[in-house]
């Protein structure tokens, strides 16, 4: 950094942006935000340098210049009102270094960092906000519990406050986390409290769109596949009208509801939409395999769909949850058909019919005897499946039991009308 500064005027930040290379831009910059003055013109063009030099360290991938940018910053934020400090910090700075991947323990430091500072400053608008930023950040590196102790905090000083916009996202990211650690009545009634607030103000199109969404993952959970569908597509409208990243997984999620109530034909359809068509990927690729292997009711191909694309399948959690359950029913009755003309039948025989190795199929077999799918047993030392015959119930005893009930009710009857005449 050179230590002669720039005047702080619309001519330097040109001479930045015509600058040959990122790494003299950078420099230009640094000398225009040493210049002392702090006229309302030079505070203003220092505003826009800090935004320009933002975005040229995040490009650059020079993260820990951004950190020790936002402290050589402090003096300057003494003298713009607090309103643009908060935006500097959230908008410019933070958000810089979100854009660097791998930089999540970082961004945690950063944030907690700026708690800090903004506590001791009372600085109370700034200083919620990025507390809702590191609550989200320590969601996504699992570290719930101390996600959700800040946020427990949070959520009441805002409520106090009656900052709805601040409301609806704290909401928001409470029932994502109440999700994660598998608290379905929190999450719901979470998300409900964000609805609430979010009715009686203006949400932008990308919060609505996150709401819709995360109501679509807890209707899935519930199994109402098609009231899901119609949370992510409205989701998906929101996010693709902004080009935001997050309009692929709605339309996934889309294709996942279309799967799991058994009208995987329509998967096409829907991608090959003129919408549809501008979100080609793995992702959308790998539903496509797994309703191709729904609509052929075929195990093999679902196990290489699964194998194939594993990232987009098994490491996304929603996905995997559905898939899980989707393959378990899909694999009981292939086998409950499989299994029905015989009354002994060899375990190789079966894993041969299906397409599955004979380990696999036995342990499920296994499972189903267990939770009383079929009657039957296992005789391990011959490799075979011994199917019983389904017992029938024989009906003379529930007869037997309504005739003593009855005439239970005719001798309470007889004893009261006798009762009366002794009286």
């Amino acid at each position: 950094m050179s230590s002669s500064y720039l005047p702080a005027t619309t001519d330097s930040l040109a001479q930045a942006s015509e600058a040959t290379t990122p790494s003299e831009a950078i420099s230009i910059l640094y000398r225009i935000l040493e210049n002392p003055s702090s006229s309302s013109e030079a505070l203003r063009i220092k505003e826009q340098a800090i935004f320009n030099l933002s975005d040229l360290l995040s490009q650059e991938k020079r993260a820990e210049d951004l950190q020790k940018l936002l402290v050589q910053l402090r003096p300057f934020f003494s003298l713009i009102p607090k309103a643009k400090t908060a935006k500097i910090v959230n908008k410019g700075i933070v958000d810089a270094v979100a854009k660097i991947p791998g930089t999540s323990d970082l961004q945690i430091t950063l944030c907690k960092d700026i708690v800090q500072w903004a506590r001791s400053e009372k600085r109370t608008f700034l200083r919620q906000r990025v507390e809702a930023k590191l609550a989200a950040l320590l969601m996504e590196n699992k570290e719930y519990s101390e996600a959700l102790t800040l946020l427990s905090g949070l959520i009441k000083e805002v409520r106090r406050l009656d900052d709805k916009l601040l409301l609806v996202e704290i909401d928001l990211l409470e029932s994502q986390l109440h999700f994660s650690l598998r608290n379905l009545p929190k999450a719901k009634a979470a998300l409900t409290a964000a609805r609430t607030a979010a009715n009686a103000i203006y949400v932008p199109p990308a919060q609505q769109g996150a709401i819709d969404l995360q109501s679509g993952i807890l209707h899935a959970e519930e199994k109402d596949y098609k009231t899901a569908y119609s949370y992510f597509y409205e989701a998906f409208e929101a996010f693709n009208a902004l080009e935001n990243p997050q309009a692929l997984y709605s339309l996934k999620y889309m294709l996942l509801c279309k799967i799991m109530v058994s009208q995987a034909d329509d998967v096409a359809g829907i991608i090959s939409t003129k919408v549809g068509l501008n979100y080609q990927g793995p992702e959308v690729d790998a539903m496509k395999a797994v309703a191709d292997a729904h609509s052929k009711r075929s195990l093999k191909l679902f196990e290489i769909a699964l194998r194939n694309f594993k990232a987009q399948l098994d490491e996304d959690p929603i996905v995997h949850r559905h898939l899980s359950s989707l393959y378990d029913t899909l694999m009981e009755q292939n086998l409950c058909r499989l299994i029905e003309p015989f009354s002994r039948v060899e375990i190789a025989h079966i894993a041969e019919l299906i397409e599955l190795p004979a380990d696999h199929v036995e342990k499920k077999l296994s499972q189903m005897i267990l939770d009383k799918k079929f009657a039957g047993t296992l005789d391990q030392g011959a490799g075979c499946l011994v199917i019983f015959e389904d017992p029938k119930q024989d009906a003379i005893y529930p007869a037997t039991l309504e005739t003593i009930s009855n005439m239970g009710k005719v001798v309470d009857s007889l004893f009261v009308r006798s009762s009366k005449i002794v009286a």
